[in-house]
């Protein structure tokens, strides 16, 4: 199951898609994060799984553009610290 979260505005669209199936809730990625955007939180999609996996916190989901900048490359699409620190490959961002 690939988790969505972000918006699309009139400049484009925002989206980090973790993937469930690989996240195995190791929080590299939210130790990664300098802005604190990814948590650790109960699989949504699957009340009756106990092992935590990664998310998004809902006023991170609004503002991934802003949030999110610090790590963005300004010249290539490159990885960001995020998806870097997953040793899944469950991370991964639209723009």
């Amino acid at each position: 199951m690939i988790a969505n979260y972000g918006y699309t505005d009139g400049s484009g669209a925002y989206f980090i898609s973790l993937d469930l199936d690989r996240c195995d809730g190791c929080g590299h990625c939210v130790a990664a994060c300098p802005h604190e955007v990814l948590v650790l939180q109960p699989n949504p999609f699957d009340p009756l799984d106990e092992r935590p996996v990664a998310g998004v916190t809902d006023v991170h989901a609004r503002r991934l553009r802003e949030d999110c900048t610090g790590c963005k490359p300004t010249h290539r699409r490159a990885p960001l610290p995020c998806m870097v620190a997953c040793p899944q490959a469950a991370v991964s961002h639209s723009w």
